[in-house]
């Protein structure tokens, strides 16, 4: 297994012996379940130990050609699409200080509240390095604290937090999201929760559970990254409030952050890994084919068992991964769930996390 260092730039491995596997290079090359690896000390890769001929055969189900196409990187591409979302944040938030009437403000706050969601979506494209063709940590950088302020997060704690589920992905204790944020009570009350601003305690007490056990450099590093987008978001607080006014505030900052954001966010997670079959790894994420619109809305991150089988395909090729993969699934039983019913078997029908919810 190749592990990064200052003097061996390659941040993936793969899984030894896998049919037609290469290792891969800062070029896009076809190589499936590619494992992008954190700067931690090594943790026991429950999935890759876990994928047997998984490999082989989505070798099998995407052409090569196909598969070295789709890992193709774009920076222009890239860049547009998150100059675009800037421009709403900042579009919608006028709307939401020049308009009083809630019929058009509170429409502008939901939808602010799904675009900040967008910008954890592009942090995830930093996290796996899919905007530049070649290696640039500076501009990753960049990026990465860019994209983390909209919603306050560390983009360190991120980039460890998400690169640490897809080494444990099925693990109900080494895949932090899984045993630090997923509910540890099937109470339809607690689930409520995590669609409201208590969402921010609970992701805050989730990664600083699973920070304890980082080094303390990358303590420090979260901690400064965290403590300096409060202060910014304190910043356009107090700019709007003395510019606008404190209904301003409450329209354009406090409403789309802790109010529609949460929805937002929990939806999307909905989308990921709590409908799956636990007893096929082929099936530990949900599918969700969606449509334009919700490819629009969220980025294409509803095709999120696609990212776990090819981690390095950039967001704007997984829809034609999605289409490519159908034929797989189709066959291995494993079908489209639409958000209305995750919703439904979620709260209504109160299914458990991480299990089969035909069952």
């Amino acid at each position: 297994m190749v592990r990064p260092t200052a003097r061996n730039p390659e941040r993936y491995a793969i899984p030894a012996g896998s049919a037609g596997m290469t290792k891969c290079s800062a070029r896009p090359v076809a190589t499936p379940i590619v494992f992008p690896m954190s700067d931690a000390a090594p943790r026991r890769g429950h999935y890759k130990s876990h994928l047997g001929d998984l490999p082989a055969r989505l070798v099998a189900a995407v052409p090569r050609d196909v598969l070295r196409r789709l890992h193709e990187r774009s920076a222009a591409r890239h860049l547009l699409v998150a100059a675009r979302q800037f421009a709403m944040l900042g579009a919608l938030g006028w709307v939401c200080v020049r308009f009083e009437e809630p019929w058009i403000w509170l429409p502008a706050a939901a939808l602010q509240g799904v675009v900040v969601l967008s910008f954890i979506i592009l942090l995830h494209e930093v996290v796996h390095e899919t905007v530049f063709r070649h290696r640039r940590p500076g501009a990753y950088r960049a990026l990465a604290l860019l994209y983390a302020a909209p919603s306050a997060i560390a983009a360190s704690q991120f980039k460890r937090w998400h690169l640490d589920h897809h080494d444990e992905l099925g693990s109900p204790t080494e895949d932090p999201k899984r045993a630090h944020l997923s509910p540890k009570r099937n109470a339809r009350w607690l689930k409520a929760l995590y669609m409201t601003p208590v969402l921010f305690l609970i992701y805050a007490r989730a990664a600083g559970t699973e920070a304890r056990t980082y080094d303390a450099a990358l303590r420090r590093r979260i901690l400064f990254e965290r403590l300096s987008n409060v202060a910014l978001h304190g910043a356009l607080v107090a700019w709007l409030w003395t510019s606008c006014g404190g209904e301003s505030v409450v329209r354009a900052w406090l409403v789309p952050l802790f109010g529609f954001f949460p929805m937002a966010f929990t939806l999307n997670r909905l989308g990921q890994h709590y409908w799956i079959d636990p007893t096929d790894p082929a099936k530990w994420g949900t599918r969700v084919d969606g449509n334009p619109v919700l490819n629009f809305l969220f980025l294409q991150s509803n095709h999120h068992m696609e990212h776990h089988y090819f981690p390095s395909v950039p967001l704007q090729h997984l829809p034609e991964l999605n289409r490519r993969l159908r034929p797989f699934w189709d066959a291995i039983g494993h079908p489209s769930r639409s958000y209305p019913s995750l919703l439904w078997k979620w709260f209504v029908e109160n299914r458990a996390p991480h299990t089969d919810w035909t069952k």
